[in-house]
């Protein structure tokens, strides 16, 4: 764990960012107190979900899935 005070940190904090590595955290100081930590983020474990994918998984569909509500028939008029 690096220690780096808050006044360092504003001054070099995209150079902080870049060479922070998986797994590696800085901890940011103020009057030698820590106040806030940096923590690389872990890599995604799996890719993000493609649009399409789940495409034809719903089996059964209620044949008045879309008509209106006994609840709601005084705002339908």
């Amino acid at each position: 764990m690096t220690l780096i005070s808050v006044q360092e940190a504003q001054a070099a904090l995209p150079e902080l960012i870049r060479r922070l590595s998986p797994g590696e955290e800085i901890l940011l100081t103020e009057n030698d107190q820590p106040v806030a930590k940096l923590l690389a983020a872990a890599p995604r474990s799996r890719p993000a979900p493609m649009l399409g994918t789940q495409s034809g998984s719903v089996i059964y569909m209620a044949p008045d899935f879309d008509a209106p509500l006994e609840d709601f028939k005084e705002y339908m008029e």
